[in-house]
């Protein structure tokens, strides 16, 4: 099917796809982090369950304050800029990582600080990019985009564990197996990031694809106001003085703190709660592997395309309800789901799917509220939720465990049960969100 483009002739859209892909299959790398915490735990490292996640956490949320600078600076060199020092420094970090990690201190500077602002950096671009090549399926195509962010975290545990068996077997310059994974697998990042970014550019100003109609669009279900046009779209600065910023940002806080929670204990829960139930260690850790790294991983992927898709039918605001709601029942019933190997499993995967969604579906509900021509900058003020979930969500969960010593896996529940509420709370919130409207702009009918 020939591409649907008007003058002047740009290079082929779906490029730009392929390139997000490459890119956010690097960038997945962080939702791996599951298959290090048990060797992370074990000599030479000896760190505690709140080590772990302090480390993960920190590349959250260094990941979510790096995107608003991002967001900037792009407005200024562009992205694909942004992009390549994204990959460089994400490279960096954990090829650093691999070389000093031998502390907690070390890999929380190397791993999250250095690793999460090379994430925070290549993230938003295919998002904002893909937005300007596509505005005709904004979330079919930011789902694609950050599709390979759930996906490669698939690849990337099980080339360590399973399939490569790295952490086992793979060893250079002398270093432990988890700091010489880091090594190599910076190496790759850099490289995937950077192919990536040849190809993250803008079309050109004013460009649409033939046949386009901004009235064609799907709404976002309940708007006050029409959407903003180039001209109107919301600036930062007043975005933040918005009742619709701030709401916006909790139901995000709340949605994405039950995933990434999950990603960060998964290993350890899940082996305790089956362990519970009478199987062995060795039998219940190959289990939360799996679940982590087939069935939530691959879930996390399909999520982002196919919420995006939802949210192109029904308006994003209708998807977030839905999923927060079906996100937040999950997670009341999780505890008890993972004490057998196939609710686990399935546990495992509504909780990534609906993860995944959050990625789809808040840069849209950004783009609609605010305005697509300045998403890239926005989203990244909105993607704060991203980071304060990352720190209170997993830290919570390892503080619940280490207090709870000598509970067992009934230690982990307190952590399951807040996390289910808080969605809960979100798919009301969410219900709540109206367009904001500027002084003697019309009011729209509700849709």
């Amino acid at each position: 099917m020939p591409e649907l483009q008007t003058e002047p002739k740009v290079m082929n859209r779906w490029l730009v796809v392929v390139g997000a892909l490459l890119v956010q299959l690097a960038l997945g790398a962080i939702y791996a982090w599951s298959v290090f915490t048990k060797p992370l735990q074990a000599a030479p490292y000896s760190f505690s369950a709140t080590d772990t996640q302090l480390i993960f956490s920190t590349g959250l949320a260094t990941f979510a304050i790096v995107m608003v600078l991002a967001g900037r600076w792009m407005a200024k060199v562009g992205p694909r800029t942004v992009a390549l020092s994204g990959g460089l420094l994400l490279g960096l970090g954990y090829v650093l990582g691999g070389l000093f990690g031998t502390s907690a201190l070390a890999q929380i500077i190397t791993i999250g600080v250095i690793g999460g602002a090379g994430i925070g950096l290549g993230y938003v671009t295919p998002i904002a990019v893909g937005m300007r090549w596509f505005p005709d399926k904004k979330g079919l195509i930011t789902g694609l985009a950050v599709a390979g962010f759930g996906f490669g975290a698939l690849g990337w545990i099980k080339l360590a564990g399973p399939w490569g068996n790295l952490l086992a077997s793979f060893q250079i310059f002398g270093l432990p197996g988890v700091q010489s994974v880091f090594l190599l697998y910076g190496v790759i990042f850099a490289v995937m990031v950077c192919l990536g970014a040849l190809v993250m550019v803008y079309p050109p100003e004013g460009w649409k694809p033939a046949g386009f109609e901004t009235s064609a669009l799907a709404p976002g279900a309940g708007a006050s106001a029409p959407a903003p046009t180039a001209a109107s779209a919301f600036e930062s600065g007043e975005m933040l003085r918005t009742p619709q910023y701030y709401m916006l940002l909790t139901t995000f806080i709340f949605s994405s703190m039950a995933g990434l929670m999950t990603i960060g204990i998964i290993q350890l829960f899940g082996t305790d709660a089956l362990q519970s139930a009478g199987l062995d260690a060795v039998a219940a850790a190959a289990i939360a592997s799996t679940a982590m790294a087939v069935f939530y991983a691959l879930a996390n992927g399909i999520g982002r395309i196919v919420w995006g898709m939802v949210a192109d039918k029904i308006g994003w605001k209708r998807a977030v309800v839905a999923m927060t709601a079906l996100q937040g029942l999950t997670m009341l019933l999780f505890f008890w789901m993972g004490k057998q190997e196939y609710l686990f499993y399935l546990g495992a995967t509504i909780v990534g799917f609906n993860f995944g969604g959050n990625f789809a579906l808040f840069p849209v509900a950004t783009a609609d509220t605010f305005g697509a021509k300045n998403v890239g900058k926005n989203y990244g003020w909105v993607f704060l939720a991203y980071g304060v979930g990352g720190i209170f969500g997993p830290i919570m969960a390892g503080l619940f465990k280490d207090m709870g010593t000598g509970k067992g896996v009934e230690a982990w529940l307190p952590a399951f049960i807040i996390s289910g509420v808080l969605c809960l709370i979100a798919a009301v919130l969410g219900s709540q969100i109206r367009r904001p409207r500027r002084a003697g702009e019309a009011s729209a009918a509700t849709r």
